[in-house]
């Protein structure tokens, strides 16, 4: 079963930056598309940024040109590196990942906290 395993959540003031990690546990399993999703108290949990099995990674309009996504070259792991982060950026952060089998993995999730 393949588990995901997230680090680097925390409190930081506005305008700094952070990196989210998501390392897959199955040795055996590669990153061909998945990403970051947030949640906030009472809400859904809304797709930040996603790399597809094909084409471009995809950013919400409110995080681009301030977050990248990307795999290590071994796509066992999958870093979110967030700049100039701003207090609506708050959140619990989830990455998610596509099985093989179409059905996905999800992380244990993350707090980000932006505040001064």
């Amino acid at each position: 079963q393949v588990q995901l395993v997230e680090s680097g959540g925390g409190l930081v003031q506005p305008g700094e930056s952070l990196t989210l990690s998501c390392t897959v546990s199955e040795s055996q399993f590669r990153i061909t598309s998945g990403g970051w999703f947030r949640q906030t108290p009472g809400n859904q949990r809304d797709l930040v940024a996603l790399i597809p099995k094909f084409g471009d990674t995809y950013y919400t309009p409110s995080v681009k040109g301030r977050f990248t996504l990307s795999r290590d070259s071994a796509r066992k792991t999958m870093a979110l590196r967030m700049d100039n982060l701003k207090p609506q950026d708050t959140g619990v952060y989830y990455c998610n990942v596509i099985l093989p089998d179409g059905s996905d993995a999800w992380g244990q999730g993350t707090n980000v906290t932006i505040s001064s």
